[in-house]
């Protein structure tokens, strides 16, 4: 969501726009040249460790000299090792400080026990080979740790303990001439079980196998209990907040220029962190989400100071090895962004931006939601639209509990485009539109039936937040509140009002025209497609029927092979994808005043 960009170029047609400036620096080849050696080594040591044939093969040639693979316990260490350096490679191609000396730890400790057990000089050149590069290039794993919280011991538990369970299964199945009798699937899972935990499980074997596969599954749950200790007892980093001080500042800078961005007042949500140029003219708000240090909008503040503030930014993507993005920028932050860092701009999608003086509901083209608007006013729907500050402390905290119990989803959404707080007494100058319907049997919240809340977008603008009904009320809310909002723009000094924004707008609008060309309406029906799930066709219909204008937004990045994860990243801060369970409704409703909420939620209800 943007406005109006002075001088900006014309929009190219297509799909898509890259912006492509020569590229910065390429990421040092060495942290991941050894993070794949690391992969490699793992995983020879993990089949070693697992598939009693591999023993005999001619691979195993090879992995029979890789740490780990030494002394009576063979298959036990070495499927040890191998999931560690499997846990340790990602850390490693991410320049990590505590994989690296975790790695080199692992590796002399294993060349150790490969003179020492075996006597073998090849499994002591293998592990050296792997140190050596690991201690010259030292330099380059100096990344700091992620913010962390106890969550990850959780997430760890589950999903070791989901591979644990699985590769266990397959080592107690590889040995079937070896088994007494023919057991079950279930009784295969419970000696896994039994095993994880250190006990003998109902399965026997003959010969030295009972002894291979008990170590094995031995080793496995101690892997699972040891790195979900850790994870649960290490220092926790506390998650991104702005404090007061930050808060101060930012809205210090969007009072002198909140005109530029309709994003800018976002900056403001309270689980965001923030870089400041060194002239703290200039900011960069941001959230590290997977490894992804996304930020959204364009930088607040002076133009001018923007690359200080981009450049901290980016030192801070560097010191933690976190991949920088951005989400949602207007076509000038792109330009700016691309030529400060060398990244690409790719555009997303586009802002419904609706210029007050220029609405009206006469006319053809306004015809159906004029209907529906007079449709809903005989049903005896009226409208409210007030700033904050003028609202009641009882009757705001009645729209915060609506707007809470109205949510769509379990899961609260928003990062870019979502305050995440109603009411707060810092922001008076937001916009409330409410419709009640006076002769309705009163209901928990009253007479009242829908909600929107829009938050300022500079002196003579406002930006839409979210949208919420009682899902009771007749279809057409949305549409009403919208349209009250605009009439009512003009006694409250407001000239323009930015709507949701619509993603691959320009896809959708051209794929439907006469003389599309087959490429365009294979992808315009994929998006149709997607749509069932993530509303892009009806959300872009929805603020059509305002007759906006369109100002595109872009994703900025570093290299293509960084969108699916930029994308999984974004999905996650907005709450499409959750990997941590959601609180109880009980807990949710304590915290609402400070909960992200989604832009334009229920706005197609």
């Amino acid at each position: 969501m943007s406005g109006a960009v002075p001088g900006a170029a014309p929009k190219a047609a297509g799909l898509t726009r890259a912006v492509r400036l020569p590229r910065g620096p390429r990421p040092e080849s060495v942290p991941v040249l050894v993070g794949r050696a690391c992969t490699l080594v793992g995983l020879l040591n993990v089949a070693a460790g697992v598939f009693p044939r591999f023993r005999h093969s001619r691979m195993h040639a090879l992995a029979e000299v890789l740490p780990g693979a030494f002394g009576p316990f063979a298959a036990a260490l070495s499927l040890s090792a191998g999931v560690l350096l499997l846990l340790l490679a990602h850390g490693l191609r991410r320049r990590k400080r505590r994989a690296w000396r975790a790695a080199v730890a692992l590796l002399p400790l294993g060349a150790f026990a490969q003179f020492t057990y075996r006597h073998s000089l090849a499994g002591v050149i293998v592990s050296l080979a792997l140190l050596a590069p690991l201690l010259r290039h030292r330099d380059q794993f100096a990344a700091l740790p992620d913010p962390r919280s106890r969550w990850k011991a959780l997430a760890n538990f589950v999903l070791m303990g989901a591979g644990s369970l699985a590769l266990g299964l397959v080592i107690v199945s590889v040995h079937p001439h070896r088994m007494v009798g023919d057991p079950s699937l279930a009784d295969r899972i419970a000696h896994v079980l039994y095993g994880l935990f250190g006990f003998e499980g109902p399965i026997d074997y003959r010969g030295n196998t009972s002894w291979t596969v008990a170590f094995s599954l031995g080793a496995l749950g101690l892997l699972t209990a040891v790195t979900t200790i850790y994870l649960a007892f290490r220092p926790e980093h506390p998650a991104a907040r702005l404090t007061e001080d930050d808060e101060t500042r930012l809205r210090a800078l969007l009072a002198k220029h909140g005109s530029r961005d309709s994003l800018g007042h976002f900056a403001l949500r309270r689980d965001k962190a923030v870089v400041f140029s060194p002239s703290g003219k200039a900011a960069v708000t941001y959230r590290v989400v997977s490894g992804v240090m996304l930020a959204s909008g364009d930088p607040i503040g002076d133009v001018e100071a923007w690359p200080g503030a981009i450049e901290r930014f980016m030192d801070e993507a560097r010191a933690h090895s976190w991949t920088p993005a951005v989400m949602g920028c207007s076509e000038t932050g792109g330009e700016v962004w691309t030529r400060e860092t060398g990244l690409d701009a790719l555009e997303l999608g586009d802002e419904a931006v609706v210029d007050v003086a220029d609405f009206s509901l006469a006319g053809r083209a306004m015809r159906n939601v004029r209907q529906m608007v007079k449709r809903i006013e005989r049903a005896g729907y009226e409208t409210r639209v007030r700033r904050v500050a003028d609202l009641g402390d009882t009757e705001l905290e009645r729209i915060r509990r609506a707007a809470d119990d109205w949510r769509g989803t379990d899961t609260e959404r928003g990062f870019s485009m979502a305050l995440g707080r109603i009411g707060d007494p810092s922001d008076g100058d937001c916009l409330i539109a409410t419709a009640h319907k006076q002769d309705a049997e009163p209901g928990e919240y009253g007479d009242l039936k829908a909600i929107l809340h829009f938050v300022p977008w500079g002196p003579d603008g406002v930006s839409l937040d979210l949208m919420r009904r009682d899902r009771a009320a007749d279809p057409g809310m949305n549409e009403l509140l919208i349209v009250a909002a605009l009439q009512a723009a003009p006694k409250l000094g407001i000239n323009r009002v930015s709507l949701n924004f619509a993603m691959f707008r320009a896809a959708l609008a051209r794929g439907e025209k006469i003389g599309a060309g087959p490429v365009l309406r294979a992808w315009r029906g994929l998006l149709v497609f997607l749509s069932r799930w993530f509303q892009i066709e009806s959300l872009y219909k929805f603020n059509a029927k305002f007759r906006p204008r369109w100002e595109p937004r872009f994703v900025v990045y570093r290299t293509s092979a960084d969108l699916p994860r930029i994308g999984f990243a974004a999905m996650q801060a907005e709450g499409f994808v959750t990997l941590t369970p959601p609180l109880p409704r009980f807990l949710r409703r304590r915290t609402a005043a400070r909960r992200p909420c989604v832009h334009g939620e229920a706005r197609a209800a």
